[in-house]
């Protein structure tokens, strides 16, 4: 327990403080919850208790973490806090309490030895000075189907069924679980989220219909129909592959939807749908946007856990401002497996943590921070091998939103 200047207090949460923090959640979520989420929640971050702050008695800040096993690039996977419902509140802004609960918070990861810390972030102005940087990227398209017709080299595999979600359960966790082992982001879902999915509710479809599915032995898309001023439009939910077959399998299906204009989605920037289409400007991108956020909590445990496009041997320079996470590591990387060991020799690269977890997953590149001032390295042939070292043959992706 710790104690500021001022009066709060920071400890780790009682089941007596629960519904305290449930009023504050709703407060800074603008979101009603029910006592069943609640208890689904309490489930989900079972592992440990909340972190909170308190104003006397009153709870004015909280923080908790989901323990998540995370696939990283060359299929490897590592454990992961997925920190989640972090809030102050309002009343009670600028005192510093996001500092002292996220120190709190971050000690206790550390004694876990978990090599990731995770979240996602709804501003993204807050959790760089944190050590956190955003590694994955989606972009949200819209496309008209009502003109979106196959390239004429596009291929038809076929295979594609259709089914009520609920009962066809074990054909979307196969896929998943696929998916999920060979994508870099991705975290292994838990059963009760699972089955938060296939229950439904309705005051969580966000104004659509209910769930319809479809699935390939490959993959599988769950949708939504929701009306609008322009018109139905199928909502993609959720869209998993793990062949190209299935991708195109699937979106031609998607794309031969009746009684709907647009197909939404979330895609990653180098999904290959455009390429599939005879007039790629059908699918145009609406929103660009960050997903995971990564801080590597064991610098030399997470290099070592990822697999490399080439050899490096390289000293890198990792300057934390948060915690002690940083420091200069000798990074050697031999037929795609790194050795990773502190060092004090001259660095070859210098970074921010916050950059070193915005390249990790491989969805961005090190030259686009060198040009924005944000890595340093000694010349521009150590550049080019970090930047194509750090590469991923599969797009990065998070699994499930937390």
């Amino acid at each position: 327990m710790m104690t500021s200047a001022d009066g709060i207090t920071i400890r780790a949460a009682t089941e007596q403080d629960w519904p305290k923090i449930t009023v504050l959640n709703e407060i800074c979520f603008l979101t009603p919850q029910t006592a069943e989420f609640t208890a689904h929640w309490k489930q989900l971050v079972s592992g440990e208790p909340p972190i909170i702050a308190l104003d006397g008695d009153e709870v004015v800040g909280a923080t908790m973490d989901i323990p998540m096993i995370v696939t990283v690039p060359g299929g490897g996977s590592v454990a992961a806090a997925g920190i989640t419902a972090v809030t102050v509140a309002p009343t009670h802004r600028r005192r510093g309490i996001l500092r002292a609960l996220y120190t709190e918070h971050h000690a206790r990861i550390r004694e876990s030895r978990a090599p990731l810390s995770i979240l996602t972030a709804s501003e993204g102005g807050i959790y760089g000075r944190f050590g956190y940087g955003p590694a994955t990227v989606e972009a949200r398209v819209s496309i008209d189907r009502r003109f979106a017709t196959p390239h004429r080299n596009a291929p038809d595999p076929g295979g594609v069924r259709m089914v009520h979600p609920a009962e066809a359960r074990p054909a979307f966790t196969d896929v998943y679980d696929r998916w999920q082992a060979m994508t870099p982001g991705a975290q292994v879902r838990p059963e009760i989220v699972w089955n938060r999915i296939f229950t439904d509710r309705e005051s969580e479809r966000g104004g659509g219909t209910a769930q319809f599915g479809l699935v390939h032995p490959d993959g599988y898309v769950l949708y939504r129909r929701v009306s609008g001023d322009s018109g139905s439009v199928a909502r993609v939910e959720e869209i998993r592959t793990v062949s190209a077959a299935a991708h195109a399998a699937l979106w031609r299906a998607l794309l031969g939807l009746d009684l709907v204009s647009r197909v939404e989605a979330n895609l990653t920037p180098e999904d290959p749908l455009p390429y599939l289409l005879s007039d790629g400007r059908l699918v145009r991108t609406t929103s660009r946007h960050d997903e995971l956020w990564v801080r590597i909590m064991e610098v030399p445990a997470a290099l070592e856990a990822r697999t490399y496009r080439r050899d490096l041997d390289v000293v890198v320079q990792v300057d934390d401002g948060f915690l002690d996470a940083g420091g200069r590591f000798a990074l050697t990387v031999r037929d795609g497996k790194a050795v990773c060991t502190r060092t004090d020799a001259t660095p070859h690269l210098v970074l921010d943590l916050d950059v070193l977890g915005s390249l990790y997953l491989g969805a961005h590149r090190a030259r686009t921070f060198a040009a924005a001032n944000r890595l340093w390295a000694a010349d521009a042939d150590t550049l080019d091998r970090f930047d194509s070292a750090f590469g991923s043959d599969r797009d990065a992706q998070m699994g499930w939103a937390f």
